[in-house]
C-alpha cells in the first residue's frame, strides 16, 4: 500500500459559548484536519493544536509548519502492508500533536481497508462509553450553578469545573452545598504551584471530589508526587503525561492517581494504549479527555475510550455542547449519560464535505 494523496485543511468553528481555562479564553475554533487517501479508502484526523502556546507550546501555525515542510512530504515517500507503522520523520523531536494528526487519519484509513469500526482496531470492548462535561470558568457561582443543574438534569454523569486562584475553594463549596452528590471534579490547568498554594489545594480536600486535575506546572512531576502526599484528593495528570515516557516517571513518582489520556496531547492512538496499558498495570484509572474537538477528533476519542481501562466518564460531550452545528453526521448525542460508539468502518461518522469545502480557508494537497 503506498499513500496516493493527502489534504490538509483548515476552517474556522465558532464555539456556542465563551470556553475559559485558568491561562485564557476562546470561542473562535481554527480547526485543522487532515485525509489522507489510499486503496480507495480515507482516513481522517483533527489537530487538537489550540490558536495559543496556553496549553502547550504547538499552535495552529506550528502544526501547520510541521505538517506541510516535513511531515506531509515524508509519508508521500512510504509504502507498506498496515497504514499504521507508516512512521514519517521518526527523528523529529516533540510536536507531538502534528505527529497525532498523521498517525490518527493513518489509523481511520487502516480500520477503513479492513472494513472493521476503529473501536476494533484498537481493542476496544464497550458499545458505549460514559461521559462527562467539561465547563469553563463563570463569573459568578449562580452562573457555575445554574451550568451544573442544567448538565446533571441532562444526564452527564462527571462534571469537571474549571479553576483558577481566586475562582477555586469559595466556588467548589457553594457548588458542593448546592449538589452535595453530584460527581463533581476540578480541572486547574497548572495554575497553582507548591509551596504558596498547598493550603489552598488542600482546602479541596473537604468537597469530595472526584479528582483535582494538573494543579502544578505541565513540567513538575516531583511537586505533584509531593502534592499527592499531602492531599486525600485524588490528583490527575494531564499537560503532565505526553508520552509513556512521562507515565513510568509519575508512576515511579508518585504524582498522582489518575490520567487524562488525549490521544492528540500524546503523539496519537498507539501512544495512547501504551500509556493506557501502564496505567492499567499499576492500578491507576485512566478516561479520555477533550480539546474542543469537532466531530473528526471526537470520534476517535469515543472510539478509545472503549478500551477497557477507560473506566471513569471521559469528556466526550454531545456535539451541541459546543457546536450550533458540527461537520460530521450523524452528530455525537448521548442518552443516559452514554454516548453510542459508531459501529461503521473506521470512525464511523461521515464528514459533511460539502460544509467543510464551503468553510474552508486554506488547504495544502501531496499526491504521490
Amino acid at each position: 500500500m503506498k499513500i496516493r494523496r493527502a489534504v490538509l485543511r483548515e476552517l474556522p468553528l465558532r464555539l456556542k459559548e465563551f470556553f475559559e481555562i485558568s491561562s485564557g479564553g476562546t470561542q473562535a475554533r481554527r480547526i485543522v484536519l487532515l485525509t489522507i487517501e489510499a486503496d480507495g479508502c480515507e482516513g481522517w484526523s483533527e489537530c487538537v493544536a489550540a490558536e495559543t502556546p496556553g496549553y502547550s507550546y504547538e499552535t495552529t501555525e506550528t502544526a501547520w509548519h510541521m505538517l506541510t515542510r516535513w511531515l506531509l512530504p515524508a509519508l508521500m515517500e512510504l509504502e507498506g502492508d498496515d497504514a499504521r507503522a507508516l512512521v514519517p520523520v521518526p527523528w523529529l523531536r516533540g510536536h507531538r500533536m502534528a505527529r497525532a494528526t498523521v498517525e490518527m487519519a493513518l489509523w481511520d484509513l487502516e480500520a477503513k481497508r479492513r472494513n472493521v469500526a476503529l473501536r476494533e482496531l484498537l481493542g476496544g470492548e464497550a458499545e458505549s462509553v460514559p461521559v462527562g462535561v467539561s465547563i469553563g470558568i463563570q463569573r459568578t457561582d449562580a452562573a457555575l450553578i445554574e451550568k451544573v443543574g442544567q448538565y446533571l438534569a441532562e444526564g452527564y454523569r462527571k462534571i469537571k469545573i474549571k479553576i483558577k486562584p481566586g475562582r477555586d475553594v469559595d466556588m467548589l463549596g457553594a457548588v458542593r452545598a448546592s449538589f452535595p452528590d453530584a460527581p463533581v471534579m476540578a480541572d486547574a490547568n497548572s495554575a497553582y504551584a507548591l509551596p504558596a498554594d498547598l493550603e489552598r489545594l488542600s482546602a479541596m480536600d473537604e468537597f469530595d471530589l472526584m479528582m483535582i486535575e494538573q494543579p502544578l506546572a505541565h513540567d513538575d512531576l516531583l511537586d505533584h508526587a509531593n502534592l499527592q502526599r499531602r492531599v486525600e484528593t485524588p490528583v490527575c495528570l494531564d499537560e503532565s503525561i505526553r508520552s509513556h515516557g512521562d507515565v513510568r516517571l509519575a508512576l515511579h513518582l508518585g504524582s498522582g492517581r489518575i490520567v487524562n489520556i488525549k490521544p492528540g496531547r500524546v503523539g496519537g492512538l498507539a501512544s495512547s494504549l501504551a500509556i493506557h496499558d501502564a496505567c492499567r498495570d499499576a492500578g491507576w484509572p485512566v478516561w479520555c479527555g477533550g480539546m474542543l474537538e469537532s466531530g473528526i477528533g471526537r470520534a476517535h476519542n469515543v472510539a478509545l475510550a472503549t478500551v477497557p481501562g477507560f473506566t471513569l466518564p471521559g469528556d466526550i460531550s454531545n456535539s451541541c455542547r459546543y457546536w450550533a452545528e458540527d461537520i460530521v453526521f450523524p452528530e455525537f448525542q448521548m442518552a443516559d449519560g452514554l454516548m453510542p460508539v459508531p459501529d461503521g468502518p473506521g470512525i464511523g461518522v461521515n464528514p459533511r464535505k460539502e460544509r467543510i469545502d464551503r468553510l474552508t480557508t486554506r488547504v495544502e494537497v501531496f499526491e504521490a
